[in-house]
């Protein structure tokens, strides 16, 4: 698991059930695999999202924030955008 690429998502949310997809296609074809923190149901979760999407700029989720780089992505992402943010 790459400690650095944390991923943001609601249970529920339409836009985090979609990006699911990528995100195991992320794993399976990269061998990449994000942090997971679902926010809806965990205060403390929701807390360390806030704490990376400092500006708000994102204001939501799904939400991911690499750690090393401090890039961000917001909503949902086709999964090429995914992979370079992932890979950079």
């Amino acid at each position: 698991m790459q400690k650095n690429l944390l991923y943001f998502y609601g249970e529920d949310c339409p836009d985090c059930v979609r990006m699911r997809v990528r995100i195991e296609k992320l794993k399976k074809e990269e061998g990449i695999e994000l942090a997971l923190y679902e926010v809806w149901n965990n205060p403390e979760n929701d807390e360390l999202c806030q704490k990376y999407d400092t500006d708000g700029e994102c204001g939501g989720i799904p939400f991911f924030f690499n750690t090393q780089t401090k890039k961000s992505l917001c909503g949902e992402v086709t999964y090429k955008e995914l992979k370079e943010w992932a890979r950079n």
